[in-house]
């Protein structure tokens, strides 16, 4: 894994492009009457049955969240910090590309 030391690679050089960036930017995010776009978004009473069943869904999987507990408690859990880097990376760039989009 390596990582780039790169300085102001993104800060605008001048304010006409951050100018420029912010207007391609608006450009971007607002569809053109020639893309159609449609949203539907479906009847209420689907709405309230999907609510429902994701209200009753579990936030955490304690089950999960006990084994992990207790590999710690019995020193097991190893943290494999260049995966965890590599997932913040690729996070990061993911984003990245999002913005330029």
């Amino acid at each position: 894994m390596k990582i780039e030391n790169s300085t102001g690679s993104f800060m605008p050089s001048s304010a006409s492009e951050s100018a420029t960036r912010a207007s391609a930017a608006k450009a971007a995010e607002t569809p053109s009457p020639a893309q159609g776009v449609s949203v539907n978004i479906g009847s209420s009473s689907q709405l309230r049955s999907m609510e429902s069943s994701v209200a009753g869904a579990p936030m955490v999987d304690a089950k999960k969240v006990a084994e992990i507990k207790q590999a710690i408690s019995e020193g097991r859990f190893q943290i494999n910090s260049a995966a965890i880097a590599d997932s913040l990376i690729n996070d990061v760039n993911e984003l990245i590309s999002a913005e330029e989009r």
